[in-house]
């Protein structure tokens, strides 16, 4: 991670010091300073920028657009829109920059910038770094004689077209299906993309505010879906974030489906079909161990990244796959976006109980998981780990006793003040044992603010 951007974007409490208008503006001079330095095009730079419903959002995108007109970029306005549909029109109109004005699902006091470049390909470590340094060496901005033009694109309308098309129509009739859109920006695209389908639609979270998105809905609030699944008697419920760029699954019986449940699904029924590109699957370090070994089982095997989908991408792009995903939801196909999203991976899923004629529940069953556990701290400070004793030691002593029979892996999060911490394990219990070891190191020398 760099000084301002963590593992997906920039991020943090609006009004804060680093999301505010003047930092929006700032970054966005030196995100056109970078563009322009690596110009081979004569015509003018072109950038489209999508937001999600925080009311927070518009003030952003004007000054960041700001920015980028100083610098002589030519801006278009896509609204209110999902993460993964500002990249995909980002790559379909050949545009030199995507951006979208979210904090996908951190509360409505939050907010942040994801930078998608050519191909709607998120930057690189190396490229956000060149940025961070123009940040640093910049002087006082001069002032805009004008308020920049923003060119009009209905962004929402072209997503709408390209999701309908990805089943046939009235497909899920006689389905009833429960949608949670986290009041985000989703909760136009989403709902009008299923009509299609014909299936019968349960909403929640699609009445954004601008205040209350993900606040207790959508993909980190999943009580409420259960509920509605189990109370509708639906066939699934289907969660995004405030973003859109992940999905979380409940089955028949209300029960979520393990994010590495659905990884590993994807991988195994994409090998059996011949369709799992270099016969390999992306993941990273997060991921169930399970999940490789049922992959493997089919014939496949598993690539392992750092947390952050970004990461993810690269790889597959590095390795020519064209799966890859993190337990968290965010899932890409590349054969149909360029980064990860909730839509896509939901209709794959629904794509797999239409072609086995199997529930959610029994899907999510053939893939066998190591029992696994974890739990996150947040912390005042994320002091490195080479500074510290206790908790270094901890880690070392509970990998000596898993050996080759499970494995644990403690981290801060990249966009959040929380030290995460997995363990898993041959037994469930042993996995409890040691996570409590863990987090008993860890607060003997961190300012634990909550547990």
């Amino acid at each position: 991670m760099g000084k301002y951007f963590g593992t997906d974007g920039i991020r943090g409490t609006f009004g804060g010091p680093l999301i505010n208008c003047d930092f929006a503006r700032r970054l966005g001079f030196a995100v056109a300073q970078f563009l322009n330095s690596g110009r081979t095009v004569d015509r003018p730079l072109a950038a489209y920028i999508g937001r999600d419903t925080r009311a927070s959002g518009k003030a952003l995108l004007l000054a960041f657009a700001e920015g980028l007109a100083l610098q002589g970029v030519h801006v278009c306005d896509l609204g209110i829109l999902p993460t993964p549909a500002v990249a995909l029109t980002t790559s379909e109109q050949a545009a030199d920059l995507g951006v979208a004005i979210t904090a996908s699902h951190n509360p409505a006091s939050d907010n942040g910038i994801k930078l998608f470049g050519r191909g709607g390909v998120k930057l690189t470590e190396k490229e956000e770094a060149h940025i961070e340094r123009l940040l640093e060496e910049q002087g006082e901005l001069p002032e805009l004689d004008t308020l920049p033009h923003f060119h009009s694109h209905d962004g929402a309308a072209h997503y709408i077209n390209f999701g309908r098309a990805l089943l046939d129509e009235g497909c899920l009739q006689g389905w009833k299906i429960v949608l949670d859109l986290a009041n985000g920006a989703t909760a136009q695209t989403t709902p009008a993309i299923f009509e299609r389908w014909g299936a019968q639609l349960v909403l929640l979270g699609d009445q954004p505010d601008g205040q209350n998105i993900n606040d207790r809905v959508g993909s980190e609030h999943t009580d409420q879906l259960c509920r509605a699944v189990r109370r509708h008697k639906a066939h699934l419920g289907i969660a995004h974030d405030g973003d859109g760029d992940r999905v979380v699954i409940v089955d028949e019986k209300g029960k979520v489906v393990n994010g590495d449940a659905l990884l590993g699904l994807f991988a195994v029924f994409a090998k059996k079909a011949d369709l799992l590109a270099a016969d390999t699957f992306v993941t990273t370090v997060q991921t169930n161990l399970g999940v490789d070994q049922s992959v493997e089982a089919v014939g496949g095997r598993g690539a392992r990244v750092p947390v952050g989908d970004r990461n993810v991408l690269h790889k597959m792009r590095e390795l020519g796959a064209n799966l890859g995903g993190e337990s968290s939801g965010h899932i890409i196909f590349s054969d149909f976006s360029p980064t990860g999203d909730g839509l896509i991976a939901a209709v794959k899923f629904i794509s797999l109980m239409l072609a086995t004629e199997r529930t959610a529940s029994s899907l999510a069953g053939m893939i066998d998981l190591f029992p696994q556990r974890e739990r996150s701290l947040v912390v005042a400070e994320k002091i490195p780990f080479k500074r510290l004793r206790s908790l270094p030691a901890a880690i070392n002593k509970a990998e000596r006793s898993l050996k080759h029979g499970g494995r644990v892996l403690v981290r801060y999060s990249g966009t959040e003040p929380k030290l995460r911490f997995l363990v898993e394990a041959p037994e469930a219990t042993v996995a409890s044992k040691l996570l409590s070891e863990l987090v008993e190191a860890a607060s003997q020398e961190l300012e634990v603010i909550e547990s």
